[in-house]
């Protein structure tokens, strides 16, 4: 079972969380009593704080809550009756989207966060690598899962022993590059010492998270729906890793408290039992042949971004799917037509459905979903953690693994730390392999270290690259994704120049200090709010 830090509350602060939190002292727990409005704006707040989401509430919303009094639970018992009649007797799913939880998965690992946020329908926030270190020790522990697997075996003394040179390195390398940016970058008159600091610890985090490994944990934020924690839990069952399933019983446990209504076919030995045993026949089965199959065969170099599959008609169906929603005609008819048309009138069409964006949130619609672009991604994992977030899109990611590699950013050489930068990352692969040795191959990816690269497939429709190339893109973001969206983009360009002509906020600009105009933003508004 795995260690989990408590944190002390004092009898009056129990008090307080109790009517609100589903337990005081394990990593998940449910919001209750709460406005959504409140529990909304606490769970924006966790993303970008190091605080634990209780400790935050104590800290900066009980106030709020106790001069503006809690829910009522009137009707509550009305509502169980009638949730248990047409869930449970009926079967109908879609009664299960009716209710939502806000949950908190604390202290979960790079890979655990992945599991969780595997699901489409829910919406997530996880805490930010780029605003806190990870050199601190709480309970005395680093902020890492050591993985239940090698418990009371040799490799559990390696484990520790390598976390403790990937932390230590960290702390020991966080002073000197954190220097560095201030060298380079020296402090403009017009910015506040808040707005300055703040932007050259995202820089410094930026450049140093990747040298943590996926055991590295995290706090994460989760609203959902019945439904999608039903499907979350049954996964997170058969999960091939023992993290996951020991959470998926806690999370089980937390959900029951506020919907049990709608978790009651999850342990059923027809229902819940046997999907997951399903899924893991599947896994299982397909795992079995891939190393049959491909095993032997070597892979071939390939870019960082391909653009494998695409539709050689895809402006043409687009034109038409446009032309559908406001027009009459048969959709094959439509198409006939549109394909007659010359590339100009078509290009007008796309204009139109595009209209005049006055910001990146302004898209068209559903007509754009009409062509679909697969691309097939090889960058470092922390870099994959964000764009993994895009759930609308198709992401398949494969086995975390040393051996794609990692790429090392020019400021280390010129920082002077190219030296405990190698030292880390050769351990993580000495590690890794050992467990692979071992017979350990999924256990082994808590051992890499987030500047290797993993291979991960994306396929979106042409509105959802809008979406991706042009968020993914901006000032802001890290590096290696901005580079990952905007080569996406490019590629786009080549074989639908009339679609990526859309994509009309893309940022392709040189950035050094990326949360530089962030920060000052944010700091303007807390001025005006003042």
């Amino acid at each position: 079972m795995q260690w989990y830090t408590s944190e002390a509350f004092t009898p009056s602060e129990r008090d307080q969380l109790a009517p609100h939190f589903t337990n005081l002292d394990g990593p998940v727990f449910a919001l209750t009593n709460l406005p959504e409005a409140v529990k909304g704006a606490l769970f924006a707040r966790y993303s970008r704080s190091t605080k634990s989401l209780r400790r935050l509430f104590l800290d900066e919303f009980v106030q709020d809550v106790t001069d503006a009094g809690t829910l009522s639970n009137v009707g509550s018992a009305r509502a169980d009756k009638l949730y248990d009649k047409v869930f449970v007797e009926y079967g109908d799913d879609s009664v299960a989207q009716l209710g939502g939880v806000h949950l908190a998965c604390e202290q979960s690992s790079q890979l655990l966060c992945k599991a969780l946020e595997w699901g489409r329908l829910a919406a997530y926030l996880e805490q930010s690598t780029r605003y806190m270190r990870y050199d601190g020790r709480p309970g005395d522990r680093w902020r890492a899962t050591v993985p239940t697997e090698i418990e009371g075996t040799d490799l559990k003394s390696e484990f520790d022993g390598f976390l403790d040179t990937v932390f230590t390195t960290y702390g020991q390398m966080y002073g000197p590059l954190d220097a560095f940016w201030r060298e380079r970058f020296p402090k403009s008159d017009a910015d506040s010492e808040f707005v300055y600091n703040q932007t050259i610890m995202a820089k410094t985090c930026d450049t140093l998270r990747v040298l943590l490994p996926a055991a590295t944990r995290s706090n994460l934020g989760i609203y959902a729906t019945g439904q999608s924690y039903e499907q979350l839990v049954m996964r997170l069952a058969v999960h091939p890793l023992a993290e996951m399933r020991e959470y998926g019983a806690m999370v089980l446990t937390e959900l029951r408290k506020v919907i049990p209504e709608f978790l009651k076919r999850v342990d059923v030995p027809e229902r819940g039992v046997a999907w997951g045993a399903y899924w893991e026949a599947n896994r299982e089965a397909t795992e079995h042949l891939a190393a049959k199959l491909l095993s032997d065969t070597e892979a071939e170099p390939r870019p960082e971004v391909t653009l494998t599959d695409f539709d050689p008609d895809g402006e043409i169906k687009l034109t038409a799917a446009v032309l559908y929603a406001v027009g009459h005609l048969p959709d094959d008819q439509i198409l006939t037509l549109v394909r007659a048309m010359s590339t100009d009138e078509r290009a007008a069409i796309l204009a139109a459905s595009v209209g005049d964006r006055a910001n990146r949130r302004h898209k068209p619609g559903r007509a754009w979903e009409r062509t679909q672009y697969r691309f097939d991604v090889l960058c470092d994992f922390g870099a994959f953690r964000d764009l993994q977030r895009h759930r609308p899109l198709t992401v398949e990611w494969q086995r975390l693994t040393t051996a794609h590699g990692y790429d090392t950013p020019t400021e280390i050489d010129e920082a002077g730390l190219r030296e405990p930068w190698e030292r880390v990352l050769g351990a993580s692969a000495a590690l890794a392999t050992r467990l692979l040795t071992a017979g350990l191959p999924d256990v082994a990816q808590y051992a890499v270290s987030m500047a290797y690269k993993i291979r991960f497939v994306m396929q979106m429709t042409a509105r959802e690259a809008m979406h991706l190339t042009e968020l993914r893109s901006q000032p802001q973001g890290h590096p290696a994704y901005r580079r990952v969206a905007q080569s996406m983009a490019r590629q786009i360009a080549e074989v639908h120049p009339a679609v990526a002509a859309a994509f009309t906020y893309l940022d392709t600009s040189e950035v050094d200090l990326a949360r530089l105009e962030a920060e000052r933003r944010l700091e303007a508004k807390r001025t005006a709010q003042a």
